[in-house]
């Protein structure tokens, strides 16, 4: 195994399960320290003592991102516990459900609204403006940002406020990619498609299906598929790829 992240601290948010625990691995795996940030308290105490006995250098946060004050106390603690990050990997997300469905714009509330964009977007915005200085003195830094394909094409599994959401971070990448391109920190995305994480499992198998059956690939992506695209903006592999974003969905809907 190699080695491209030995002793750089990443700050993954969104970091307990599925896609976020993925990449968290794949950075431990290449020597990386990794600061966690999760609303899964319990599930994070666990984790984080799980990576530790199996020798890692990590640091678990409990915040809710939506929240400026609980992102800068997440940031302040992990870089008292592991140092300052030079790798940011703004992965949080959600996207509610009604009844396993996606609600219309008529019957979605305000409150439902407010909520998706406080975390999928203004989070995005604090915790790249409490890391970037640092990355900015030190000339060494990567921002990447986890979009979606729901983004960038209608998907009628998702409601208005995810396909918003992930639509604007397409403009935060290309735009924080032409401000911070002359301190050597590169900020890209990824825009994943049908993803098999446990969240899926509460989503009936039909429609699950219906995805793989118009995906070029005929199947569903891995968590580790959508890692490995993220260790590679974040390695030196890398250093020459600024404001883009990378379909990560097997082909499906090709955007």
């Amino acid at each position: 195994m190699s080695a491209r992240f030995q002793d750089q601290v990443i700050i993954v948010t969104g970091a307990v399960g599925g896609i976020g625990s993925a990449i968290v691995e794949g950075f431990l795996a290449e020597g990386g320290k990794v600061g966690l940030i999760d609303f899964n308290s319990q599930g994070g105490q666990a984790y984080e003592q799980e990576l530790k006995k199996r020798g890692h250098a990590v640091t678990f946060v409990h915040a809710d991102v939506s929240h400026f004050d609980q992102c800068q106390a997440a940031y302040d603690r992990i870089t008292r516990d592991i140092g300052p990050a030079t790798i940011l990997v703004n992965n949080v997300g959600i996207s509610p459900k009604t009844d396993g469905r996606a609600l219309k714009v008529w019957e979605m509330t305000p409150g439902e609204w407010d909520k998706v964009v406080a975390v999928n977007l203004n989070s995005v915005f604090y915790m790249t403006h409490l890391a970037t200085p640092h990355m900015v003195r030190q000339r060494q830094g990567r921002v990447i940002n986890m979009s979606s394909v729901a983004g960038k094409a209608y998907c009628d599994i998702v409601a208005a406020h995810y396909a918003a959401t992930k639509a604007a971070l397409l403009g935060l990448t290309r735009h924080w990619a032409a401000e911070l391109g002359e301190h050597d920190v590169t900020v890209n995305g990824l825009a994943p498609g049908r993803i098999s994480t446990p969240l899926l499992k509460s989503v009936p198998k039909e429609i699950n299906d219906a995805v793989a059956d118009v995906t070029a690939l005929r199947r569903l992506g891995t968590p580790e598929e959508v890692a490995d695209a993220c260790l590679f903006f974040a390695s030196d592999q890398a250093r020459f790829v600024t404001g883009q974003v990378l379909d990560v969905a097997g082909g499906w809907l090709m955007t």
